[in-house]
């Protein structure tokens, strides 16, 4: 109808508003009634493209990866008080979308007569303080010098990524240097929880006895569930989606990027929504949950 009463207010001085408006069957009311908001939809069409340009950079300072939800979160943060609604409109209004994930093929191989752990975690990914459970993952990144593979364990409360280890194999090793810079943050509590699938990395003698060693718990998940291990896929599905790469040159190359995506972006910049505490970074929830814990003492 906008198109109509503009083609009014254009013809209106060679053929008169009171015929167009017959001609193509519109109130004249109605036609004076647009024409009197032209200033307050002038005004609201600049605030919009204020307010797409903020998206804009924030959309680019996530490579092209946030979607609606985080970007809402991050303009509020910013003290942009708008509804989210009006920022879905107009990221697409003006071609702003996020990133959607890939499945991907597992790791995960359970070698036989592997010695397994009760499942702690009953795929209850929560935890009341942070340090008391970890979950644990490894996934495989492409190079022109082949994989490199990388091991992880996520702090369930803060959602921080609080080991990881990166090398051209995916043997025991890999994962029990990620727990011990984990422990080596001085980050866990004992007892500690270290939930994982039942890959043959996590089944080995070399893990239970680095696990025993720091005083923690071991937990494992269901054969052939991803589902009990979930915390863990969706941190290495963020990884795949958000870092802005597919295929890296080398090995070093892809290191460094990684490493730079967990510290500087994972940990201390990606918004999260936590349950009580609405969006908030993992370093931030880790703070909050510390200063929460010095003020109860």
């Amino acid at each position: 109808m906008s198109e109509t009463y503009a083609f009014i207010e254009a013809e209106k001085t060679i053929h008169g508003v009171v015929f167009l408006c017959r001609l193509l069957k519109v109130n004249r009311s109605s036609f004076y009634a647009w024409r009197a908001g032209a200033q307050g939809r002038a005004v609201r069409r600049a605030a919009d493209e204020a307010l797409a340009h903020g998206i804009t950079v924030i959309h680019i300072a996530s490579k092209h990866t946030c979607g609606a939800p985080r970007i809402h979160a991050e303009l509020r943060r910013l003290g942009r008080r708008i509804n989210r609604k009006r920022a879905e409109r107009v990221m697409r209004e003006h071609g702003v979308t996020g990133h959607t994930r890939r499945k991907r093929r597992g790791l995960t191989r359970q070698v036989k007569k592997a010695v397994s752990a009760a499942d702690l975690l009953g795929r209850d990914f929560t935890a009341s303080a942070p340090g008391t459970k970890l979950a644990g993952g490894i996934t495989c990144i492409p190079t022109g010098e082949g994989w490199l593979y990388l091991a992880t364990w996520l702090d369930l409360a803060t959602r921080e990524i609080a080991g990881y280890s990166m090398a051209g194999h995916h043997r025991a090793a890999l994962v029990v240097d990620a727990l011990h810079m984990a422990a080596g943050r001085g980050r866990l509590k004992p007892g500690c929880v270290t939930h994982s699938d039942r890959g043959s990395e996590y089944t080995s003698e070399e893990l239970r006895s680095g696990i025993s060693r720091l005083g923690l718990r071991q937990s494992m998940g269901r054969t052939g569930s991803c589902y009990d291990n979930a915390a863990a896929e969706s941190f290495f599905a963020v990884l795949k989606k958000e870092i802005g790469t597919r295929s890296w040159p080398d090995r070093a190359t892809a290191r460094a990027e990684i490493f730079t995506f967990i510290e500087t972006f994972c940990n201390r910049r990606r918004l999260r929504k936590h349950p009580e505490w609405g969006y908030l970074t993992p370093l931030e929830t880790r703070q909050r949950h510390e200063q929460d814990h010095t003020l109860a003492a």
